[in-house]
């Protein structure tokens, strides 16, 4: 034990020292590793005008980051958890992915199409704030390659660095900079306006907004609660939407909207 925190020690002054510098991103992984034992990393600056930066990747498995530049990056992080949190502005620390999820997002098409081919068993996050309207998510994961979940203890430790972690990449990442607000009731529109020109279906914005939130993994109950409508209404509108579209699942409709959403 004594050794380990000497190792975990040295590798979070080599991280200190390279704040500012070309080799901080090795070093920052490297004294998570020390310390939390990842299988894999995926550090996202998101931004509130424009789609997430992808700042560091690193995996054991290949197939654990080969959709993220086509698919999460292209449009699907619009119904990540984690977005939600950036969204959300929710304060700094250490979050765990099936803690903050919709109530059936393992039964969405996004994670059954994209989350489970990445064979992510468990996921958790640092979020940090180098600047108004930017939040960079680093993002720890255990896979397929070591088939485990990060213990209740790994997770302690990981809120115990949390505000060390914080200060790290505020520092290095301070010139991150966006301008504006994200508006739900923007990416709405741009939906509805997509739809419309590519499949020449009009949406009313009630429908876009249930669509989006059916992608995201709510249930109707749950969607009632977002909208401040009730569960009966959520289903008149589910059943328009689908009506609409010439659908009957969300299977059929995580296909048709996916490809629209990064336009």
């Amino acid at each position: 034990m004594v050794v380990e925190q000497h190792i975990s020690e040295i590798a979070l002054a080599t991280a200190i020292n390279s704040i500012g510098g070309n080799k901080f991103d090795a070093a920052l992984a490297d004294w998570l590793n020390a310390d939390l034992s990842i299988d894999n990393m995926t550090w996202l600056a998101y931004f509130q005008n424009r789609k997430p930066e992808l700042l560091f990747a690193s995996s054991k498995l290949p197939y654990v980051h080969a959709n993220l530049e086509q698919v999460y990056l292209a449009g699907a992080y619009l119904l990540d958890p984690f977005h939600d949190l950036h969204i959300g502005r929710a304060p700094r620390g250490i979050y765990r992915l099936s803690e903050i999820a919709p109530d059936q997002f393992q039964r969405n098409r996004y994670f059954t199409e994209y989350y489970r081919n990445t064979t992510m068993i468990d996921e958790i996050a640092f979020i940090c704030y180098p600047n108004s309207g930017v939040s960079i998510h680093i993002c720890l994961g255990r896979d397929a390659s070591s088939n485990r979940r990060f213990s209740q203890r790994a997770f302690s430790d990981a809120q115990r660095v949390a505000p060390i972690v914080s200060a790290l990449v505020e520092s290095h990442w301070a010139d991150l900079k966006t301008s504006g607000e994200y508006e739900e009731a923007e990416t709405t529109a741009r939906l509805i306006e997509s739809v419309q020109t590519e499949r020449g279906i009009r949406l009313s914005n009630r429908q876009a907004e249930v669509a989006m939130l059916i992608l995201r993994g709510h249930s109707s109950a749950s969607i009632g609660l977002a909208l401040g409508i009730s569960v009966q209404t959520v289903k008149v509108f589910r059943k328009q939407l689908y009506k609409k579209c010439e659908i009957s699942s969300q299977v059929e409709l995580f296909n048709l909207l996916l490809p629209l959403l990064g336009r």
